[in-house]
């Protein structure tokens, strides 16, 4: 093991913590300067457990997701930038913006971050579909497109068509991979939108799930890629300074959307498909029920199998507190990562 690649790691992380710690108190003087407060469904609307659970925090800023994309953007272009302007060995050393390895998924981060930017300021404005932002067929055409182009980058620019599974192999798949690629990014996309729900939840959840696909891009020898992730686990862990119960501001779309979709490309670029469904247990729990709920109430007249869904919030009816489902979920996320490392270094040593 390289000690270089491993300091490199440590420092973007510690770099990417300090500088979100340190821009947040900025963001959120702004978010409250500019009442750029979600809104909350009236009772009357199609959700109202959700509502009666969630009206006392109508006014609290979202948008907060901005320091998480920001921040590794912000630190990629720098890097990137005195890699080429300086001779020093760290500043060379510590870029990782390379083609092969993190400008598709830096891309695809910013650009989807821009697309819940402007979902979340027209939720702010009240201004779409009952006051939401956009409406979820748009939203599903938006992870659609963006899906697309990712899977168009990998097929013929990558020339990349092998899907792995563990303990079996490797098999060429053609033009199906194309399809699968969607697929995964659109479920990452929409899985993370539904487990932003509560405070801490999503950001505590994909913080284990990038930690643990880092460490599979490092054991891989995907150095540049691990970095993005330990970038995005620093910024991560300094929204989560803030956004615990109770939260000085939700992440948003802006935040939800590009990780989401940055978490399936990396599942992609590590060839991990099917590690995604075990450290991402919680997200597939999370959209499982959302799917189980359409369907109950589309073909059972009207009857629910939860009180609320996503499940989260079938468990805030059932009485439980924020602080407990968001705790329990932690644990949860952090069982499942090790599985699925444990599976990651069983598979690479067998």
């Amino acid at each position: 093991m390289d000690t270089s690649e491993v300091l490199k790691l440590g420092i973007l992380t510690a770099l990417s913590f300090l500088t979100a710690f340190f821009c947040t108190p900025i963001l959120t003087k702004f978010l409250y300067k500019y009442k750029m407060g979600k809104q909350i469904r009236d009772e009357s609307a199609d959700t109202p457990v959700f509502t009666k659970l969630h009206k006392h925090k109508k006014g609290t800023p979202t948008m907060g997701g901005i320091i998480i994309w920001a921040t590794v953007l912000l630190l990629a272009v720098i890097f990137y930038l005195l890699s080429f302007v300086s001779d020093s060995k760290l500043f060379h050393n510590l870029n990782f913006l390379t083609r092969s390895q993190t400008l598709l998924p830096l891309g695809a981060m910013v650009a989807s971050a821009l697309v819940g930017l402007v979902d979340d300021y027209l939720n702010v404005k009240r201004i779409g579909p009952k006051g939401g932002g956009l409406s979820t067929g748009y939203k599903m055409i938006i992870y659609f497109l963006i899906a697309l182009i990712g899977a168009y980058w990998f097929y013929y620019k990558l020339d990349w068509d092998i899907i792995h599974i563990p303990f079996i192999g490797n098999f060429e798949i053609g033009f199906w991979y194309i399809p699968i690629f969607i697929f995964i990014i659109f479920s990452t996309a929409f899985s993370v939108n539904e487990i932003d729900g509560l405070d801490g939840l999503s950001g505590g959840t994909l913080l284990y799930a990038f930690l643990a696909f880092g460490a599979i891009s490092f054991m891989q020898g995907k150095t540049d890629l691990a970095a993005m992730c330990g970038v995005i686990v620093g910024a991560l862990l300094a929204f989560l300074w803030f956004n615990i119960p109770p939260a000085r501001f939700f992440m948003g779309d802006t935040g939800a959307m590009s990780l989401g979709v940055t978490l399936g490309i990396v599942v992609m670029l590590t060839n991990t498909l099917f590690l995604l469904p075990i450290i991402g247990s919680l997200f597939v729990i999370e959209s499982l029920s959302v799917v189980i709920q359409l369907a109950s109430k589309k073909l059972r007249n009207g009857k629910k199998v939860f009180i609320s869904a996503p499940i989260h919030h079938h468990f805030e009816a059932l009485g439980w507190s924020e602080p407990k489902i968001v705790m329990r979920a932690w644990i949860v996320a952090t069982v499942c990562a090790l599985a699925g490392l444990i599976i990651a270094l069983m598979d690479k040593t067998l």
